[in-house]
């Protein structure tokens, strides 16, 4: 997964929290006011996240509407495979995690591992 500058982020995190694709103005409205951002970057931003294949497009009139591709969740996995990939010691990171979990991570990391040996 391409990492995310700190404009990208809030793009997706706005594009998260709907259930609905947004346009470039329904995307700007919902952004945080102290942003004061510029349709026109929000569009570019838009382009970049599409180009990065974290968002479809949609035609809507003369407009475009936007929606992940991507969970938050799902992201965030990626992230993580990521920092296991880029790792030189990926055993000792998990380890490390697992010693550092909380109960209900540990938890919810031993159903699915079950779910996963069930299906194996």
């Amino acid at each position: 997964m391409p990492r995310l500058g700190k404009l990208e982020a809030a793009v997706m995190d706005v594009l998260w929290s709907t259930d609905a694709p947004l346009t470039v103005r329904e995307v700007l409205d919902k952004m945080p006011p102290q942003r004061n951002l510029a349709y026109t970057t929000v569009m570019t931003v838009l382009g970049n996240l599409l180009r990065k294949g974290l968002l479809a497009r949609e035609p809507v009139g003369r407009a475009f509407s936007y929606r992940p591709t991507i969970t938050r969740q799902g992201a965030a996995a990626a992230s993580l495979r990521e920092i296991l990939d880029a790792s030189e010691d990926p055993r000792s990171v998990l380890l490390h995690f697992a010693e550092t979990a909380t109960d209900e991570e540990s938890s919810v990391l031993r159903e699915a591992l079950e779910r996963r040996a069930a299906t194996s």
